[in-house]
């Protein structure tokens, strides 16, 4: 049962990790506390993910994005605006259009129907080993790493990949400091039916306690019409938003669109409450260990990138150990975990930065604040060049 790579935590990171190593040949075992197939429930809960164009290519890759049981929708124009609850948007707007890119900007999968491909692919592998429910614990020396299982039996791993989320066990265990930011913001998460069709556009409104995006999701027979929301409000505020009935919700809801291009909302499913923070990892490594995902970094979902640097991490670490593999390299190796660390924590640094900047700047409403970012976003509008390199950059391209 020996292994190349042991991966803690079967979410939509370390599943597509697993997932992609195994389409090249290593050797993987994958662990998780939960039960997998329990995990796929069939009922609609409201929720839904951003997937940018670099991280579809290695769902692709890794032959998840073909076994997505439901359709998805692509994201082809992003209205970005400024505003106040209740009152138009500002007259100075960003608009990102399909003329800014040769592709959609990204896919809205829902969350139910990547948890299905997920498990259905994980399972189908014969390269994977998948252990769920189980707790292990991981001994590691500077010579291997050795996992163990709670029923008594043991294999050893090259390396251990910690993907087991913001409160990572794996993380805390090997002493790695975490420094932690604080929005005092919540975010509501849900879909909403709407009167007229989204187009595949997306809106990034900005409003003083907080920015609310509408995302747009492939329609169903009861719903042609479909959305996803993300509003981020005050946390004293945002749980009774989210708990108040049907039609009040739909009009607060519509309060904070900043236009009238959806017409009438009709809240559909679950709400979903996540309080907001940042956090980052000083560093991605330990002895044969790696922290991908939220394990690694935390960010603010203003842009939508949180699980999409997820991706890019695994993207990265693909490429490294693929092509160590390739040579009969040392898949933990110092060097090599220090080369991915490298890669991808910079980057990783400079969006946590890009969004906190982006939150602080845009939730509050300071007149003068206010005027500057409305006219750096017309400025960034009237710039196609400038356009098209943020969308490159946002796209994981």
């Amino acid at each position: 049962m020996d292994v190349d790579v042991c991966i803690v935590g079967a979410g939509p990171v370390g599943g597509s990790l697993a997932c992609r190593l195994a389409v090249e040949g290593l050797r993987v075992a994958i662990v998780d506390r939960a039960d997998l197939p329990p995990m796929e429930h069939p009922d609609f809960d409201g929720r839904a993910y951003a997937i940018a164009a670099g991280p579809k290519k290695l769902l692709e890759e890794a032959g998840i994005w073909q076994a997505l049981p439901l359709s998805s929708c692509p994201i082809e124009d992003i209205l970005v605006t400024d505003g106040r609850p209740g009152e138009p948007a500002s007259s100075l707007f960003l608009e990102f259009t399909r003329a800014d890119a040769n592709q959609p900007f990204g896919w809205m999968v829902e969350a139910r129907a990547l948890r299905v491909a997920l498990n259905a692919t994980l399972h189908n592998m014969p390269n994977i080993t998948v252990l769920a429910p189980a707790e292990v614990k991981v001994v590691r020396k500077p010579e291997g790493a050795i996992v163990h299982l709670q029923d008594g039996r043991s294999f050893r791993a090259s390396l251990v990949v910690a993907a087991d989320g913001r409160k990572s066990r794996l993380r805390s265990e090997s002493g790695i400091p975490l420094t932690k930011l604080s929005y005092g913001q919540t975010a509501i998460v849900c879909a909403i039916a709407h009167e007229f069709p989204h187009d595949n556009g997306a809106l990034e409104h900005f409003l003083p306690a907080g920015p609310f995006a509408q995302l747009p999701m492939a329609g169903t027979e009861e719903h042609p019409y479909l959305s996803a929301i993300v509003w981020s409000d005050k946390d004293a505020l945002a749980q009774r938003f989210a708990d108040l009935p049907n039609d009040v919700f739909a009009r607060e809801v519509e309060r904070r669109m900043g236009n009238h291009r959806l017409g009438k909302v009709t809240p559909v499913g679950r709400r979903w409450v996540y309080p907001l923070s940042a956090q980052y990892a000083q560093r991605y490594t330990d002895t044969r260990l790696l922290l991908v995902g939220d394990a690694a970094h935390g960010i603010h979902p203003i842009a939508g990138q949180g699980l999409n640097l997820g991706f890019r991490d695994i993207i990265a670490l693909s490429d490294i150990l693929v092509t160590a593999h390739s040579r009969g390299d040392d898949l933990g190796a110092p060097a090599l975990l220090a080369c991915y660390q490298a890669r991808c924590r910079p980057a990783n640094m400079l969006m946590l930065a890009a969004t906190d900047t982006l939150d602080r700047l845009f939730s509050n409403d300071n007149p003068i604040i206010r005027l500057a970012r409305d006219i750096g976003i017309v400025g960034v509008h009237r710039l196609p060049k400038l356009r098209k390199a943020f969308v490159k950059h946002a796209m994981g391209l």
